[in-house]
């Protein structure tokens, strides 16, 4: 029995010890504190080659600059994108992020109930009080957001004066007040170089799904461009990718939305209304990472280089240079203050 005993307990000694014994190649456990991050994607998900991707890259940007580790949560039904966040926030991230207006809410309430955790909504939708002043949201939740409605408007200029018609067509996703943006900056950019064009504005529909129904972007596309229009801007996240198959059907050209969208219809893509998701998404890791952030209203435009439109080796022989320096001069105009461009309809 005694031997038994000595027998277990040597044993039991060496297997203890081995659980200290790091094999030869394993991975070394990271020194110091590791940044964690969890993003919830909004509406359409990955592949949107769009604004969820554009998040995908800021922060896959800051994996590799930042040594950041990062959680992608990609929401099925409404209910899913509550639970990623609170998921992400009863984990103890640093940072969770949410990645569309959609999500405004629900980081409202997560932020009050995680006062130790940052927390970014892109597109945030700012509340206002009864005098019209903006409500701040709480002191560590970051609303970024973008106004759309000045590279709306250059694009709406840039679509009359390289599109060869007057009439202009655009295809919003869901009929709200953040896609209202782009139409009224794109309606006021087409008027501001032609006051007697005519711009065409329909919505894919009312619910998020609207977001991504390509076939419903393509109807609408369709229907636009047989009207005489041969430039349509839309803004409707991967339902757009309706509008490129109508551009490549019908030999007409498009503008996309959010990211560089050229590979989308070679050849059909007059240029891209960009916005910066990629670079507001790594610069809110970045500060958790150094210790500065804070939270508050951030607005990116024109003069943060926030929003733009794309020109380069893809599109430059459907754009005149007399063209590109009338919108260069306009969007000039706008940075200094001389145009203010409008943000609702």
């Amino acid at each position: 029995m005694r031997k038994l005993l000595i027998l277990v307990g040597v044993l039991l000694f060496i297997h203890v010890a081995l659980l200290f014994v790091r094999p030869p190649g394993a991975a070394a456990e990271p020194e110091g504190e590791a940044l964690d991050v969890g993003i919830v994607f909004d509406v359409g998900g990955r592949g949107d080659k769009s604004f969820n991707d554009g998040a995908y890259l800021g922060a896959d940007r800051a994996t590799a600059q930042l040594d950041a580790r990062v959680r992608f949560i990609e929401p099925g039904e409404g209910s899913d994108r509550e639970a990623g966040l609170r998921l992400l926030a009863a984990e103890g991230m640093d940072l969770v992020a949410g990645i569309g207006f959609i999500f405004t809410d629900d980081l409202r309430e997560l932020a009050t109930e995680y006062p130790a955790i940052a927390f970014a909504g892109v597109d945030y939708a700012v509340q206002l009080d009864n005098n019209g002043k903006v409500i701040p949201p709480p002191a560590n939740l970051a609303a970024l957001k973008f106004r759309e409605e000045e590279g709306s408007f250059l694009v709406g200029a840039l679509a009359v004066l390289a599109g060869g018609s007057k009439r202009l067509g655009f295809v919003g996703g869901m009929d709200i007040p953040l896609i209202h943006k782009f139409e009224a900056g794109y309606r006021a950019g087409v008027k501001h170089v032609c006051p007697d064009c005519t711009v065409i504005a329909q919505y894919a529909g009312v619910t998020p799904e609207a977001f991504r129904n390509p076939g419903k972007g393509k109807e609408l596309a369709l229907s636009q461009y047989q009207s005489g229009v041969n430039v349509i801007f839309h803004a409707s996240g991967s339902t757009g990718l309706g509008v490129f198959e109508a551009a490549r059907q019908l030999g007409k050209l498009v503008i996309g939305v959010d990211a560089d969208q050229q590979s989308e219809a070679p050849g059909h893509v007059l240029t891209s209304m960009v916005k910066g998701v990629d670079a507001v998404t790594f610069d809110a890791i970045k500060r958790v990472k150094e210790g500065t952030f804070k939270g508050g209203v951030y607005s990116y435009g024109l003069a943060e280089d926030g929003v733009g439109y794309i020109y380069d080796e893809h599109n430059r022989k459907l754009i005149p240079d007399a063209v590109r320096a009338r919108v260069e001069q306009l969007k000039s105009e706008i940075i200094a203050g001389r145009i203010v461009v409008p943000s609702v309809r």
